[in-house]
């Protein structure tokens, strides 16, 4: 499943840096993930790395995008082959 940034976001950019698949941009008023690049960051790490670093815990999964483990490997070999 991808991730998506609620309206706490504050901002910050910390989450930025860490994606391995460049799945989070400024938006308007707050940052977005692009759910068509985020695997949780499956076939990079063990968790995603944007949760991690995210403050005000404001990073949680988007119920549009249920994806399986598999799933999310293919995308991130897709992304990065």
């Amino acid at each position: 499943m991808a991730l998506m940034i609620n309206e706490d976001c504050t901002m910050c950019d910390a989450c930025v840096l860490e994606c391995p698949n460049d799945a989070i941009a400024a938006a308007e008023p707050i940052y977005i993930i692009d759910a068509f690049k985020c695997t949780e960051c499956v076939g990079a790490h063990d968790e995603p790395q944007c949760q991690l670093v995210c403050d005000p815990d404001c990073i949680v999964p988007h119920p549009d995008f249920p994806e399986t483990q598999e799933e999310l490997q293919a995308k991130y070999e897709s992304l990065h082959n």
